[in-house]
């Protein structure tokens, strides 16, 4: 301290006083000029700068690495018999009455591989319907995982039911349709962890929707069901899937459709949100789809087709059975990143998979039905849908003054656009299934997400349950 002192005392000599005081006026006189250089900068930067900050920002409000866990929602996993997963995987063949899924199923269920077009990261031509071999594979190396089933709070069964419904959609014999998910249940029930609490800690995820598992209580025509969710042993169970049945669904989740990016570190999320919010968006909208014959929910989408086509500021991609075009990743992105607002109209069900490519896409989805998200998705959008989407209501026509399209959008103001945008770009994280390869991500996805929030599920339900006894 002394010698500090010592360096600090005023020269002796004039010649020295002068010196040290121009050094001293030139080292403060620079040091302001830089401070004030960096303010301005701040204030001026490029808007690609300032972005890129204010998306740093926004991103360490969301990312809440799940490198430990505390054993709050801490995940056993099944070793199911081999009929109940990788037997149906390999008879990939005749995994859908529709398409051939082996190409689907490759790497794990996220499919073939996508020329990284957009940047970095894995891009795969991910499949709408293989969601749960997706989950699976995140968890089977997640840092929540355990092996111990004493310490588990929560207990996953990898069963793949939907590749099985998918497999037996134009079996008349209903014993023969039912048969592995009748075989589960009896088999879960025999298992001691099952036991303990009745599988109230117990759950499945699907990667179909909930209609397909629900013959019994759906009471309409058969399209195909087995009677999975039916069954009461099941009915105990938590049941993660892609879209639940609004009304009776009382233990069903909703989770995000998997889109085709799966990013494995936050550099890659990052990177992808920032190339996003530049993104230039020349169409006011879009509507990426076919239309739906003999389908009430879906019968809007012959209007919005057909106001597409009469707007020059609608890009359309109209699907017709076959078109190979609504199954390529990189031209369903480029006319989303094109677009502001994307039409999320139902089809043959309430739910899309679009929706998830569009919000990947930064394009702001514009919803027809409470229940394409609204009534899904509660642990991963926020709870004031006015936050990232657009509701038109449908029951007075899209015809009417207060329902043409381009009318309603076009008069949305610019800040409000751009407050739903970056609103929802800051969700992408969450809506994401990461790479099943990835440890340390340092964001949610949705598998994270869903873990932590069914965990909390399941220790309110087996407090209720105890106390009630």
């Amino acid at each position: 301290m002394a010698a500090i002192t010592e360096k600090l005392k005023f020269p002796k000599s004039k010649g020295a006083a002068a010196r040290w005081k121009l050094s001293l006026f030139l080292t403060l006189f620079f040091s302001l000029w830089f401070l004030l250089f960096f303010l301005f900068r701040q204030v001026h930067a490029p808007s690609e700068i300032t972005e890129t900050i204010a998306l740093t920002r926004r991103l360490s409000t969301v990312t809440d690495p799940v490198a430990t866990c505390d054993g709050r929602a801490s995940v056993y996993v099944y070793e199911l018999p081999s009929k109940f997963n990788s037997d149906l995987i390999n008879d990939c063949h005749h995994l859908n009455v529709y398409t051939d899924m082996c190409p689907h199923v490759a790497h794990r269920g996220l499919g073939q591989h996508v020329d990284p077009v957009f940047g970095p990261g894995h891009w795969h031509a991910t499949h709408q319907f293989i969601g749960e071999m997706i989950f699976h594979a995140r968890l089977e190396r997640h840092p929540c995982r355990t092996s111990d089933p004493a310490e588990a709070s929560i207990f996953y069964v990898p069963f793949y039911g939907g590749l099985y419904a998918s497999s037996k959609f134009r079996e008349k014999d209903l014993r023969e349709r039912d048969k592995l998910a009748v075989e589960l249940a009896e088999y879960l029930q025999g298992l001691p962890w099952w036991q303990r609490h009745g599988g109230r800690d117990h759950f499945l995820a699907l990667g179909r929707t909930a209609w397909d598992f629900m013959r019994v209580r759906n009471k309409g025509p058969d399209f195909g069901a087995n009677v999975l969710l039916d069954l009461p042993a099941v009915l105990n169970m938590s049941v993660l899937t892609v879209e639940r049945q609004p009304w009776s669904g009382t233990n069903q989740f909703g989770v995000p459709y998997p889109s085709y990016f799966h990013p494995s570190t936050l550099d890659q999320m990052l990177a992808w949100q920032d190339k996003v919010r530049r993104s230039e968006r020349p169409h006011l909208f879009s509507f990426i789809g076919g239309p739906r014959k003999g389908l009430e929910k879906a019968a809007v989408r012959d209007e919005l087709i057909r106001q597409c086509e009469e707007s020059s500021r609608c890009m359309l991609v109209k699907c017709i059975s076959g078109d190979r075009q609504c199954h390529n990743p990189v031209g369903i992105l480029r006319v989303m990143m094109g677009s502001r607002f994307c039409l999320q109209a139902p089809g043959d069900s309430f739910t899309r998979r679009s929706t998830f490519d569009s919000m990947l896409a930064g394009c702001i989805p514009v919803f027809f039905s409470q229940h394409t998200a609204y009534t899904q998705y509660a642990w991963f959008l926020p709870k004031d849908p006015d936050e990232y989407s657009v509701f038109m209501e449908t029951k007075d026509g899209l015809t009417s003054p207060r329902g043409k399209i381009e009318d309603v959008l076009s008069s949305i103001p610019e800040e409000t656009v751009a407050r739903l945008r970056n609103n929802m770009i800051d969700l992408i994280p969450r809506l994401t299934y990461a790479h099943p390869n990835a440890t340390g991500l340092g964001f949610k996805d949705a598998v994270d997400v869903a873990i932590q929030q069914l965990a909390r599920h399941v220790r309110s339900e087996l407090s209720f349950h105890l106390q009630s006894k």
